[in-house]
């Protein structure tokens, strides 16, 4: 079994949403992806896309509305094909359990700067700093994961430069939003880092 990356570790614990459908084959394995509604402090849910194994599911077999633990990593991976969102952010089991714990959503990643971060305003007058973290993964490859930063800490990540190495704790949260398209208006989902704590690495 893949270890989960001292990099990109993602524990959530939530609910069963729906029910599992085949997403992608690689390398001569089967994975099937799932939604998992984990519920905030606040009461508002995140509905967030589970990909496993497909020998996981099976050994498992979980029911829909069932608790599940997941332990994993963010991943991401671009969406080429013209529809929906072009950065596509699921996390990935490599660990999946049954729970009666409460609900449960924290990341820890380290990685790297890769964009000018942008430092803007809520309606409310909340500042807010956007980050895009190169997240180093087995194979050569990187996940490219979005991060928002609020308050005193996005003025700080405000004056970070591209090539800064972080560490970040945070939760992984999902966005409706409308999205302009030919058709018209079209109701889609963002996935971001929600960063509660982060500091830069000394190089």
């Amino acid at each position: 079994m893949d270890m989960i990356s001292e990099n990109n570790a993602l524990r959530l614990t939530g609910t069963l949403a729906g029910r599992p459908h085949f997403s992608h084959s690689s390398r001569g394995a089967e994975f099937w992806q799932f939604p998992l509604a984990v519920r905030r402090l606040s009461g508002t849910e995140d509905i967030l896309n589970i990909v496993a194994r497909r020998e996981l599911l099976e050994a498992l077999a979980p029911e829909e509305a069932e608790k599940l633990q997941v332990l994993g990593e963010l991943r991401s991976f671009n969406n080429r094909s013209g529809m929906g969102a072009k950065l596509v952010i699921t996390a990935y089991a490599h660990v999946l359990s049954r729970s009666d714990g409460e609900d449960q959503n924290s990341l820890s990643l380290t990685g790297t700067l890769c964009k000018p971060p942008t430092l803007r305003q809520t309606p409310l007058g909340r500042d807010i700093c956007d980050l895009m973290l190169a997240v180093n993964r087995r194979y050569g490859r990187s996940d490219y994961l979005p991060c928002i930063c609020w308050g005193s800490l996005a003025r700080e990540a405000a004056c970070w430069a591209v090539g800064q190495r972080l560490q970040l704790e945070g939760r992984v949260q999902s966005r409706r939003y409308l999205k302009n398209t030919d058709l018209g208006p079209e109701e889609r989902i963002a996935y971001e880092v929600s960063v509660a704590a982060a500091e830069p690495i000394p190089s």
